[in-house]
């Protein structure tokens, strides 16, 4: 998760002292509960599926799978303090490998049946214009960066720990689909 931002109130209230009789901050105890959390990988979903090829001027949807997207809580206990920190997924950026990004606050909408195959995605797609043939290994690298907000509570404070990110990449094969009228 890379460096922690400051913590309100870090040189506010102490908490009790730990084993050696030593203060520990309210801030620092909840320093240690957001450190201690595990944010889920998003993991990419798009329609078409992402096993198979994308299509140029088709939308394709893109949606983390819900079990990705979710509130993450941690608890810590020290000797007269406790800190329960809860993460939230706030918005997902998505790079589409073409030059594009699409930014979507929440995790997408998955396609299902129910919807035509040339409809757009009510909140998170995006259209290609070109093939990926020319690129590397013919493919886009597509990926998505969810930004997480943690707010904590405990001995008496609160704060906000706001923009942790967590993010997913794979590749996706992108090409042109030519129709023949024949009468």
């Amino acid at each position: 998760m890379g460096i922690l931002p400051r913590f309100e109130g870090e040189q506010g209230k102490k908490g009790r002292g730990d084993a050696d009789g030593q203060q520990i901050s309210v801030a620092e105890v909840a320093r240690q509960a957001v450190e201690r959390m595990e944010l889920p990988d998003p993991v990419i979903r798009t329609s078409p599926d992402e096993n198979f090829v994308q299509v140029v001027h088709v939308p394709t949807w893109m949606w983390v799978e819900k079990n990705s997207w979710g509130p993450v809580t941690e608890t810590v206990k020290v000797p007269g303090v406790q800190v329960t920190a809860t993460a939230r997924p706030r918005l997902a950026v998505w790079s589409m490998g073409d030059g594009s990004t699409v930014s979507c606050t929440g995790p997408g909408t998955p396609y299902s049946a129910k919807h035509r195959p040339d409809t757009e995605s009510p909140d998170c797609g995006h259209t290609y214009r070109r093939a990926s043939l020319a690129e590397p290994d013919k493919t886009f690298t597509v990926s998505v960066r969810v930004t997480w907000d943690v707010e904590w509570r405990g001995g008496g404070q609160s704060g906000v720990v706001p923009g942790l990110v967590i993010g997913a990449q794979r590749q996706l094969v992108v090409d042109e689909v030519h129709a023949v009228v024949v009468r």
